[in-house]
């Protein structure tokens, strides 16, 4: 009998419908997942009330997507308003990511998810990049078709010695740029991989753990296929399943 492959979870949006409540993962994360061998399973975001152990229960591995919403400025010490929000999946993931990172689960953080990684090891954000002296603007260009909003918009400079210079043999990479919340103070046992031009910190590795845990702020999961950084970053996690 051919070996079981892994299950990587995913966490899930709440989204409103027609008055109905679903739990939902866009599609271009789940498309790495399979083309690397792996299945997907979607991880609802059923707020404070379900234990983390349950939803981590069988998994090899955990990504965390991108989303609109932000993460509610409380939880990481702020009162600054920066919706959209969803409440649930605040709720779900923090929790999940500590959980995770207890049992050494292997771990990929994307956009919303390198944010949630870095507020649940008690680090802050930027409510609103743009607005600060200096820095770029990282967000989408609106009304733009998707293949414009997410073509590569600047470098980073990957950290000598790093996780992620070590899978392209490179000290800078072009990424796109989809956001307008960034980290701030950077959270416990949290190393910086990449920072963009205007000092941002674009990518994070958790330093203590034995496991594979990494967290981007850009999007290696579109047209990963036409990437060799997004496709090497994706068989690191794989083989750490």
């Amino acid at each position: 009998m051919a070996s079981a492959k892994p299950i990587v979870g995913v966490s899930c949006d709440v989204l409103v419908v027609g008055g109905h409540r679903f739990h939902a993962a866009p599609e271009k994360y789940l498309l790495p997942i399979l083309a690397s061998g792996a299945l997907p399973r979607l991880l609802p975001s059923l707020g404070a009330g379900e234990p983390n152990s349950d939803l981590l229960a069988g998994l090899d591995g955990l990504l965390l997507t991108g989303a609109i919403s932000n993460i509610e400025p409380q939880h990481y010490g702020s009162r600054d308003p920066c919706p959209p929000y969803d409440p649930d999946r605040d709720a779900t993931s923090l929790g999940l990511i500590r959980a995770a990172l207890g049992r050494g689960l292997p771990m990929l953080a994307i956009c919303r998810g390198n944010q949630e990684l870095n507020v649940a090891l008690g680090g802050s954000l930027h409510p609103r990049l743009h607005e600060m002296t200096g820095r770029l603007d990282h967000r989408a260009p609106q009304g733009e078709p998707h293949a414009r909003q997410y073509a590569p918009r600047h470098g980073v400079t990957l950290s000598p010695g790093g996780l992620l210079a070590s899978l392209c043999g490179e000290s800078e990479i072009m990424v796109n740029s989809l956001h307008w919340q960034a980290i701030d103070r950077l959270g416990a046992g949290l190393a910086v991989e990449a920072t963009a031009p205007d000092g941002t910190i674009e990518a994070v590795r958790v330093k203590s753990g034995s496991a594979f845990a990494v967290g981007v702020q850009w999007h290696p999961e579109w047209n990963f296929t036409e990437d060799r950084f997004s496709q090497a970053l994706f068989k690191a996690f794989y083989d750490a399943l």
